[in-house]
């Protein structure tokens, strides 16, 4: 079960942060990461982490998005921390976990106004 948060309207150049919350089988996850997706386009990549801490990111993002996590007993919280936010980085942005399978979160929306 994901639970997100963070999403909004940012002018550009503002910043952002994002969270999501992982809850029930933890142990299985083998990364996590966020992707995002405009209205009638294919959802594309943005940013993920493994459980080791390996990161790795989408080329438009890079120098200005960091993902990292916590882990708590019960709960795995991945952030994306968005800076330097650009108009075109509105969308819809989705937690996703993998295990066995990807899971997905409920999605929230970023507005970046110019």
């Amino acid at each position: 079960h994901l639970v997100e948060s963070g999403g909004g309207l940012v002018q550009a150049g503002g910043s952002l942060r994002l969270s999501c919350t992982a809850s029930g089988s933890i142990v299985a996850i083998n990364s996590m990461g966020w992707y995002r997706q405009a209205p009638g386009e294919e959802r594309a990549f943005v940013a993920s982490i493994t459980t080791g801490g390996r990161s790795n990111y989408a080329d438009s993002v890079k120098g200005r998005f960091t993902i990292s996590r916590d882990n708590a007993r019960n709960t795995m919280t991945v952030y994306l921390q968005m800076n330097s936010l650009k108009p075109e980085d509105t969308d819809v942005y989705y937690c996703a976990a993998d295990t066995i399978r990807r899971s997905w979160g409920q999605g929230t929306q970023v507005t970046v106004s110019s």
